[in-house]
């Protein structure tokens, strides 16, 4: 074959795979799949403008002391015991008031005999006045010795009862089912009425108590909502809501006293355990966080690309912006925090498109 010959040949040969190339396969070429960063939406409760340490304790908390005064012969319970209603608590000397108990049954002893003798003397004044031996000025006389005779053993009766009542408050009883937090008076201490002795807190609900400094009592209002976790239970969440926001600033240490009541606690939440209280960004605890470069619009209304776990492949989804944040944006519905969405590049993706899921640092991830 001749120099010219081969030449022509060689030259035809890239026209042949043309021609192959353009016969040989008629679908369209299958598009590889884009590389797009996706992220997670993270969780409200995890955006907390503040967080604030406090300790759970009873809604009602009381503190218990005794109706009179003496000196505390036993204590019957220890600081976290769990008491039920009616049960002594501690007790105190009993023998002045045993005294006084005595004395006013004598009292009322001695008020009955005075009875007995007022009545005889009226019922003989009476036969008297019938008979005309004694004028009616005498016989009235008669009578009124006779009522306050009457009236003096009443109240004989009612002053034994007081003084049995305050024997029987030598006692102190819890007046609910609870524990004691708190122990104030020792055995051989000498209180007052009413002097504090223990502390009961109540069962039922819990709470947790924070406090607050003057310039941001503002955000916390009666009914919002916040994020508690327990210091033991570190990673878990609960609802919370405002219960009571204190009007008056603590004179010491200038913040404001706020409890925070649990929405359904369960046994991780006991009482004198450490919490945290997550303020967050608004009201809505089930919003999540997203970038901003990560909305889009569908029908002139916000969306973002949704990757399907399975196919790889986005999906437009419309959903509820709340607030715009330097970090992101709010969505408050529409999204859940374990969705995957993509973060950059929204405008270039289309519906059902296949993309090679990766991280910031172009790592790939698994979802």
């Amino acid at each position: 074959m001749s120099r010219i010959a081969r030449l022509s040949l060689a030259a035809l040969v890239p026209l042949f795979v043309l021609a192959a190339s353009g016969c040989g396969g008629g679908g369209k070429p299958v598009e590889p799949a884009k590389p797009a960063i996706v992220v997670q939406p993270v969780p409200l409760e995890a955006l907390a403008i503040e967080t604030y340490a406090g300790d759970v304790r009873a809604r009602v908390q009381s503190s218990l002391g005794f109706r009179v005064a003496g000196k505390i012969e036993k204590r019957l319970v220890d600081i976290g015991a769990r008491v039920r209603k009616g049960q002594a608590l501690a007790t105190l000397v009993p023998d002045d008031l045993n005294l006084q108990v005595s004395a006013y049954e004598a009292a009322v002893a001695s008020a009955e005999a005075n009875l007995a003798l007022a009545d005889a003397e009226l019922e003989r004044h009476r036969q008297l006045l019938d008979k005309k031996y004694i004028s009616q000025a005498l016989f009235d006389a008669r009578a009124n010795q006779q009522k306050a005779a009457a009236a003096a053993l009443e109240q004989a009766r009612a002053q034994r009862e007081v003084a049995r009542n305050q024997s029987a408050y030598t006692q102190l009883l819890a007046d609910a089912n609870g524990v004691i937090t708190s122990i104030s008076a020792e055995v051989g201490q000498v209180v007052a009425a009413g002097q504090p002795v223990v502390s009961l807190a109540h069962e039922g609900e819990l709470e947790v108590a924070i406090d607050v400094p003057e310039s941001r009592v503002g955000e916390f209002k009666p009914g919002r909502v916040v994020i508690a976790e327990m210091w033991a239970a570190s990673g878990k969440r609960y609802p919370a809501t405002i219960r009571e926001v204190s009007p008056q600033a603590d004179p010491a240490t200038r913040t404001n006293a706020v409890r925070v009541a649990f929405d359904a606690p369960d046994a991780d939440v006991q009482l004198g355990r450490t919490a945290r209280i997550y303020l967050t960004d608004a009201a809505r605890a089930s919003s999540v966080l997203v970038p901003l470069s990560a909305i889009h619009e569908k029908g002139g209304k916000p969306a973002v690309w949704v990757v399907d776990a399975k196919t790889k492949q986005v999906a437009l989804r419309e959903v509820t912006l709340g607030i715009y944040r330097e970090d992101g944006a709010t969505i408050t519905t529409g999204l859940a925090a374990n969705d995957w969405i993509v973060a950059n590049g929204v405008h270039k993706l289309q519906p059902g498109q296949a993309i090679k899921a990766i991280d910031r640092d172009n790592r790939p991830v698994t979802l």
